[in-house]
C-alpha cells in the first residue's frame, strides 16, 4: 500500500517529533502521526501528516498495548471532534543511540497495529545524525526515514525514490527547527508519559510552536 503513496509532512508535525527526540537524547522516544488522505484517487495517493502527538520516552512503555490503545483512543477522539477529517496515520520513533539507524521490532508492531485502522500508514524513523546536522543549520534534508508496509506485511524503508515519497510541506522547516532549538523549545514539549505522571501537562502541546 505504501508504495502507492506520497507523504507530505507539515512543519508542526516535523518540528514536534524532532523536539521530542532532542529532549530525550539517551532514550527511545515515539509518538503518533496525525493527518488525512487528501488525494485518494490520485496516483500516487497523498497522505498529509499535519501533527504529531508525542507518546513515550521510557523504553519499557513502548511495547505495552493497553497504553498504546489508550493513547490512540484519546488522540482519535480529540481529532474527531475537530471536524477536519483527521485521524492517526502513522507512528514515529527515535532510537537512543546516535549510530542506530535500524527500525526496531516495537516500531514495526505499533505500525502493524495502526495499519489495521489506516492501511496507508507510515512509520518515520528519526535519523539522529541528520538531526544533529539540521539543528546546526547545516542541512535542509528531512531528518526522518520513511518506512511503509509492503505486500508481504514487512516494513521497508523507501528506496532510492524515498525523497519522492516523503516531502516536507514547507522547504524552510529545518531552519524553523533550528530556531526553536536555540530558544530551547525542546524543554517544553510534553509526551503522554509526562501526562500520565502529571495530568496537568497537556500532551497536545498547545502553543508550543507559537
Amino acid at each position: 500500500m505504501g508504495a502507492e503513496c506520497r507523504y507530505e509532512v507539515a512543519q508542526a508535525a516535523y518540528v514536534k517529533l524532532a523536539l521530542h527526540a532532542l529532549k530525550h537524547p539517551s532514550a527511545a522516544v515515539n509518538g503518533l502521526l496525525v493527518g488525512r488522505l487528501v488525494e485518494p484517487s490520485s496516483t500516487p495517493a497523498v497522505v498529509s501528516v499535519v501533527d504529531a502527538v508525542p507518546l513515550s520516552h521510557h523504553p519499557h512503555h513502548l511495547p505495552l498495548l493497553p497504553t498504546l490503545e489508550l493513547a490512540l483512543t484519546l488522540v482519535e477522539d480529540h481529532f474527531a471532534t475537530q471536524g477536519d477529517g483527521l485521524a492517526v496515520v502513522g507512528y514515529y520513533h527515535a532510537n537512543p543511540r546516535r549510530d542506530d539507524s535500524d527500525l526496531p521490532a516495537v516500531a514495526k508492531r505499533v505500525g502493524d497495529h495502526i495499519f489495521r485502522y489506516f492501511p496507508r500508514s507510515a512509520v518515520l524513523l528519526v535519523d539522529n545524525k541528520k538531526l544533529e546536522e539540521a539543528v546546526k543549520g547545516k542541512s535542509r534534508e528531512p531528518v526522518v526515514q520513511l518506512y511503509t508496509r509492503d505486500s508481504s506485511k514487512s516494513w521497508r524503508q523507501a528506496g532510492s525514490d524515498g525523497n519522492s515519497q516523503l516531502a516536507l510541506k514547507e522547504p524552510s522547516t529545518n531552519v524553523v527547527l533550528a530556531d526553536h532549538v536555540t530558544t530551547k523549545k525542546w524543554e517544553k514539549i510534553v509526551d503522554f508519559d509526562d501526562h500520565l505522571d502529571d495530568i496537568s501537562k497537556d500532551w497536545l502541546n498547545p502553543g508550543l510552536l507559537d
